[in-house]
């Protein structure tokens, strides 16, 4: 038998949730399948699926198997391109998940740098404002800028993520301006459903100081939130990565400079295999290389307060 084939057939068939489908993406017969997924069971020496006409599931022992069989796959894969094309560049399918704001306002350009420098490789964007389960949907990194990482994955740290609290110079000549960031909950303010939209959490003098807010709009991505903050709905508290552009234009203006928004820390995510493809290292040593100075996240309400504040 031929074992790592075997292998494949039988990831091809859990990823694609059928014996036909896994047979015309290998083209392969379906009775071929069928005989090579026999095959691998009985060198286990347990079943490893459950097959019905309807639908397939796998049993325990197939759940014990599957990653260990991506793991082998992946080992072969890199040891055939060491030995066929040791001086070769990264190439191959890479998928990656990352927030709508941060992908659109960020790392689309930074994949552009990448696929230029890399031509052999092809990058599938998935902009998802959700955390997605890596192993699940078959993404080989995402992006994401949280306070507590699922400890069952790795983290590379990219930057430090700042925001800022800014508002359109219509909405503070309607409703005045916030002075003090207890003031914000006497004011409109845009919240993102992802995060706790009822409480916005500062460092004001070294000391933490928290904020409930309330407003008539809120919103599950950011790219949304900024454009109903120009538009003088609200005040928002945005990725500066996201405003600085707006900042610097004078749509938006920085608010409460004395107050320091909680900061998150941005990861490259990844599931914790032992041999890690080529292609990923590549795009995680070119991210990190990237974003090693943090200059589109580093803005502060203090640098884009109207001359007339000051």
């Amino acid at each position: 038998m031929d074992r790592l084939t075997a292998m494949r057939v039988f990831v091809s068939v859990v990823d694609l949730g059928s014996q036909s489908a896994a047979a015309e993406q290998l083209q392969l017969s379906r009775p071929v399948v069928s005989r090579y997924l026999a095959e691998l069971e009985d060198w286990v020496g347990a079943r490893l699926m459950q097959r019905t006409t309807r639908r397939l599931s796998l049993t325990a022992a197939g759940q014990e198997t599957l990653p260990r069989c991506r793991q082998l796959l992946e080992l072969a894969g890199e040891l055939h391109d060491a030995v066929r094309r040791p001086d070769d560049a990264p190439r191959g399918t890479l998928r990656i998940s990352v927030s709508s704001s941060f992908g659109q306002a960020q790392l689309i350009d930074a994949v552009v740098e990448y696929a230029q420098r890399y031509p052999a490789v092809k990058v599938e964007l998935q902009m998802l404002d959700r955390t997605v389960d890596l192993v699940e949907e078959r993404i080989d990194l995402a992006i994401r800028s949280c306070h507590v990482l699922d400890p069952n994955l790795i983290a590379r740290p990219l930057a430090l993520c700042r925001s800022v609290v800014c508002a359109s110079p219509a909405y503070l000549k309607a409703h005045g301006t916030p002075l003090q960031v207890e003031d914000l909950a006497l004011h409109n303010c845009l919240t993102h459903t992802y995060f706790s939209n009822a409480d916005w959490h500062f460092e004001v003098e070294r000391e933490a100081v928290q904020v409930a807010v309330k407003g008539n709009i809120s919103c599950n991505e950011a790219i949304s939130l900024q454009k109903a903050a120009v538009l003088g709905a609200g005040i928002a508290l945005l990725p500066a990565y996201l405003a600085a552009p707006a900042l610097g234009s004078g749509e938006l203006v920085g608010l409460l400079p004395q107050a320091k928004p909680r900061e998150l820390m941005l990861n490259a995510v990844y599931t914790s295999r032992r041999h890690m493809p080529a292609t990923l290292r590549s795009m995680l040593d070119f991210l990190v290389e990237r974003f090693a100075d943090g200059s589109p996240w580093s803005l502060t309400a203090q640098e884009h307060l109207p001359a007339s504040s000051e």
